[in-house]
């Protein structure tokens, strides 16, 4: 099969072209900038933006499958011309979609219901790579702080990707919605104290007050409108984002990747 992956670059998106081509895949990566793009050897890297529906439409030709984002640019807009998109994919014969989902709909989701397309959308309750705005505290001054402090299922970038490339390979895809979460509920205090025990020293979290936690988001360069978002959020989280679903163990075969491994993985990040 030739699988076309869009945001191959980015975080799950590496992931997805690596585990293709370990199961002997035939992978052509959408980059707005391939001579950057850094993908393993064998990638057909082409150059293309999901904005520009002409472009995808030739990038397109020739896939039996497609890998979709539904948002794009540097602040993650939402894809405005799905209907296009889904078009491109059928005219093109391609037949399976596994579509990686932002925080709203975009117009590719109601495209692809109205579509004859094989295709599950994937929706992570969160990154365990969110972790790493935590780096600067952590390396800066051995602590992490937060104002919200309930658990989360977080899943592991890894684990997305393997199940999006079950779904591209022939797992059900009809339309139905894939929660993806890590095997366990870590609040961030839990968190916190995985990433010491990667590192080997001694890193504390504290809670902050809601409007110390507009100072830290603003830190970020985030606009107010996201800021207040983060608040809301961090005040009162979505009940599915804190319990455990199988998914990942019923579509993959094998238990999630814990945070603990993904703190190993990522440790110097978080070393001085």
């Amino acid at each position: 099969m030739t699988i076309l992956v869009s945001g191959a670059t980015g975080t799950v998106g590496r992931h997805i072209v690596s585990q293709l081509l370990e199961r002997g895949e035939s992978v052509r990566a959408l980059s707005r900038d391939p001579q950057r793009a850094d993908l393993p050897e064998g990638v057909d890297v082409v150059r293309g933006d999901l904005t520009d529906a002409d472009a995808f439409r030739r990038v397109v030709e020739g896939c039996d499958a497609v890998h979709f984002i539904t948002f794009h640019g540097e602040f993650g807009e939402t894809l405005t011309n799905g209907a296009e998109l889904v078009a491109a994919v059928e005219a093109a014969g391609a037949r399976r979609v596994s579509v990686l989902s932002g925080w709203d709909e975009s117009t590719l989701e109601p495209a692809l219901r109205e579509s004859g397309l094989a295709w599950a959308l994937l929706a992570p309750v969160e990154f365990m790579s969110n972790a790493r705005e935590w780096a600067p505290e952590v390396v800066s001054d051995h602590r992490v702080r937060s104002l919200a402090d309930w658990p989360s299922a977080m899943v592991h970038e890894a684990d997305i990707a393997a199940v999006a490339v079950e779904v591209l390979l022939g797992a059900p895809a009809a339309g139905q919605t894939y929660y993806l979460t890590g095997p366990e509920a870590l609040t961030p205090a839990e968190r916190t104290a995985r990433i010491a025990g990667a590192l080997g020293e001694e890193v504390t979290w504290s809670r902050l007050t809601e409007d110390e936690e507009r100072e830290r988001l603003r830190a970020f360069g985030y606009d107010e409108g996201y800021v207040e978002f983060g608040v809301e959020l961090a005040k009162n989280p979505p009940e599915i984002g804190q319990v455990v679903q199988d998914t990942v163990t019923r579509l993959t075969g094998r238990p999630g990747r814990t945070f603990a491994q993904w703190a190993h993985e990522n440790v110097e990040l978080f070393r001085a």
